[in-house]
């Protein structure tokens, strides 16, 4: 495990090892319900960043529970879910270096579902792309002022990539397509204990 400024994180790889080992890991899973149908790590639990509820999470867990390993799709959410986590007192959080997506680079195995719904980050640039390019169309054709709105997506690109939060993508998350298969702690699973 790694160590960086008080946060442990953890490689995908590593963290199958301790699973097969049979160690006790308790694996969250913190993207929206549609992203976790579409794909995600055996024995992981789903509770969206939106609706994580850190004191019901670690009044739950109880005390002497094994790790926390939380994961998003890429690394992002799962950041935050940790500060959300560590805010209420929780201990023994560990980030997925890279989320799920690493996990299926890796090779790792992944339970595939039915969903139809697009990961969360492609509805983000399918949405700023089209309002973007729509913009650019208007100024170009009814009026310059409508150059505001690509200027206004653009910041908030760049404030994402600052910042790591992404105001639309806690907004699409909301969507209801996103919420078809919604799931809370009770499928928080515990792999291995």
């Amino acid at each position: 495990m790694n160590t960086s400024q008080a946060k442990s994180s953890i490689t995908p790889r590593d963290l199958q090892r301790l699973i097969s080992e049979g160690r006790p890991a308790r694996l969250l899973d913190v993207r929206s319900p549609g992203e976790f149908e579409t794909a995600h790590v055996p024995g992981a639990g789903n509770i969206p960043l939106d609706t994580l509820d850190p004191a019901a999470f670690q009044k739950e867990r109880g005390a002497g529970e094994p790790p926390v390993y939380v994961l998003c799709q890429s690394g992002g959410r799962a950041r935050q879910a940790i500060d959300k986590l560590e805010r209420a007192g929780a201990r023994g959080c560990v980030l997925v270096e890279g989320g799920t997506q690493a996990w299926m680079d890796a090779g790792l195995p992944v339970i595939h579902g039915q969903s139809g719904v697009l990961p969360l980050m492609r509805q983000v640039q399918i949405t700023i792309g089209l309002v973007s390019a729509a913009g650019s169309v208007l100024a170009l054709v009814v009026n310059p002022l409508f150059a505001i709105i690509p200027l206004v997506t653009g910041c908030g690109l760049l404030f994402a990539g600052l910042t790591g939060l992404c105001g639309l993508a806690l907004l699409l998350a909301k969507m209801p397509w996103n919420h078809a298969q919604s799931c809370g702690s009770c499928c928080a699973t515990k792999s291995g204990a």
